[in-house]
């Protein structure tokens, strides 16, 4: 047989490691002929993947977003990996992070695997803030100074002083408006409830957030939004505070001194934020049984080591130093510790709904006055009377 993984990655040195360990699996199967990663290359890879289901092309396993993993799980599209992974030679399912599976099982079933768990951080520019005359923000981390109020300030005075960029969150753009999720979590913010029933929008924490977002561009602490996520990028050396993941530290060099700090404290304090992707097998698929004896290897201590070198590990085992640094060499010891290893057990996962795919667009919409200065309670109770008839389903 011949198995198919359909990806949202299409990095080569990505599909090279995933065949790396393909190759070590088929060695020893020899009933599956050949595994191909799939990358789908639609601009919306859920509604790419989706279509390619329901038109009979099923890919016998899947990479799955954290936004949709419940609309996944709850509609049936991915298989119980459960007891082949629990009966897998030495996969010890109690190694992997309650915080990392919580999203990604139903009843105490397990029906995807988190194979990044990636949090968020803010990158700083040591460079920018002392010619703009600003202080070590370092030194502040720990402190009842650390939070976003501060980090707003001095992004602001960077602004007027040097011309440079403030505070910026690269993915952010209007129709990826869930990626405000390590700002807003702070606040104590949620777009809907846990259980993905009730519009949360407008409440007065998402509200007092979204205030607090227009004040900051309006003063140049932050940039203007665009319709596109075009945000200045904090690896050109402009940008003093980027909120980004672990991966972004792979584009950047030596031509500036800069920082990797843990997210600041809002409003509700302190709270860490992930982003995740996990690969479950596809229940339609006519090789479930081998699949998901193929996932179980993908994923076991070895290979989650190897996968590690791109996508931060879900198991235990594997979050500390000397592993992460192999993800991030350009990290130092004390950064892993303080803004990955020290986060990740309590950290909560970017939003996602059984809905999501029906909901994010009305949310879109609605909130599109707000990037432009538009009345914030009015756009977010307008948020909740669009998106409630479908949470509430």
């Amino acid at each position: 047989m011949d198995l198919t993984m359909a990806v949202w990655s299409a990095n080569k040195d990505h599909l090279a490691l995933f065949d790396k360990i393909a190759e070590g699996y088929l060695a020893d199967n020899s009933e599956v002929n050949s595994i191909t990663f799939e990358t789908i290359t639609n601009q919306d890879y859920i509604a790419g993947l989706t279509t390619r289901i329901a038109g009979g092309n099923v890919p016998d396993l899947a990479w799955i977003p954290e936004a949709n993993a419940p609309e996944f799980i709850q509609s049936g599209v991915l298989a119980d990996l459960t007891d082949t992974f629990k009966s897998a030679d030495g996969y010890n399912l109690d190694d992997l992070l309650p915080s990392a599976t919580a999203l990604w099982e139903k009843e105490g079933a397990l029906y995807a695997y988190p194979f990044s768990n990636s949090p968020f951080a803010m990158y700083v520019n040591r460079d920018i803030l002392k010619a703009a005359g600003q202080p070590d923000v370092s030194a502040l981390v720990g402190t009842s100074e650390y939070t976003w109020d501060t980090i707003a300030d001095i992004a602001a005075a960077v602004k007027a002083t040097t011309g440079n960029s403030g505070l910026v969150v690269p993915s952010f753009s209007p129709t990826t408006w869930d990626n405000l999720t390590p700002l807003w979590a702070s606040w104590g913010a949620a777009p809907w409830t846990d259980d993905s029933t009730s519009c949360t929008f407008s409440k007065p924490a998402m509200v007092d957030f979204l205030s607090w977002f227009q004040t900051q561009t309006d003063r140049g602490a932050m940039p203007a939004v665009t319709t596109v996520a075009q945000n200045p990028v904090f690896a050109t050396g402009n940008v003093a505070f980027s909120v980004a993941q672990l991966s972004a530290s792979g584009a950047l060099d030596d031509s500036f001194e800069w920082d990797f700090l843990p997210l600041p404290a809002g409003p509700d304090g302190k709270q860490g934020v992930i982003g995740q992707a996990g690969i479950g097998v596809v229940a339609k698929s006519k090789h479930v049984d081998a699949s998901t004896d193929f996932l179980a290897y993908f994923t076991n201590a070895v290979n989650s080591e190897k996968l590690a070198t791109y996508f931060p590990p879900s198991r235990k085992s594997l979050m500390n130093i000397e592993t992460l640094s192999a993800a991030a060499p350009k990290l130092s010891e004390r950064q892993i510790q303080s803004a990955i290893i020290d986060v990740v057990p309590d950290a909560i996962v970017k939003a996602s709904s059984p809905v999501y795919s029906r909901v994010t667009g009305l949310v879109s919409s609605a909130l599109d006055s707000v990037w432009t200065g538009g009345d914030v309670a009015a756009a977010t109770s307008a948020v909740c009377n669009a998106a409630q008839p479908v949470l509430g389903r």
